[in-house]
């Protein structure tokens, strides 16, 4: 008798187990979007200027004209994106700076077609804004 409790025992365990783990789980498994962050949030965690990190640019990119600038998190770094016109050149240079150190992160050329091929991907997002 002993026996057929046991084997009595181990077929409940096998349906009321995986009945009541079911039971426990979160309804919506799926993972909850970040929020998106507002200029006026990110401007509160920058400790440099735009008027600072344009100057910083500048130098990397003598004689060009700033077209457009925009504060953002991109890779979890705050930074300034800055985007100049260099005379006698195609597309826009962009030049990043760290919004909380001033460090130059990445400077990088962007033909008309990835200008193209980055604004279809940005489309959902707010513009850049124009000095």
């Amino acid at each position: 008798m002993i026996l057929g409790r046991t084997a009595l025992f181990s077929i409940a365990l096998a349906v009321v187990l995986p009945a009541a783990m079911l039971a426990q789980a979160p309804a919506n498994t799926t993972t909850p979007k970040p929020k998106k962050e507002t200029q006026a949030q990110l401007q509160k965690e920058a400790t440099i200027t735009l008027a600072e990190a344009s100057a910083t640019a500048q130098k990397e990119e003598p004689g060009a004209k700033l077209t457009a600038h925009e504060l953002e998190r991109e890779k979890g770094k705050l930074i300034y994106s800055l985007e100049f016109k260099v005379p006698g050149k195609t597309g826009i240079d962009e030049v990043n700076i760290d919004a909380k150190t001033g460090a130059l992160v990445d400077k990088s050329h962007e033909s008309p077609a990835d200008e193209k091929k980055e604004a279809a991907g940005e489309a959902s997002k707010p513009p850049v804004k124009k000095p």
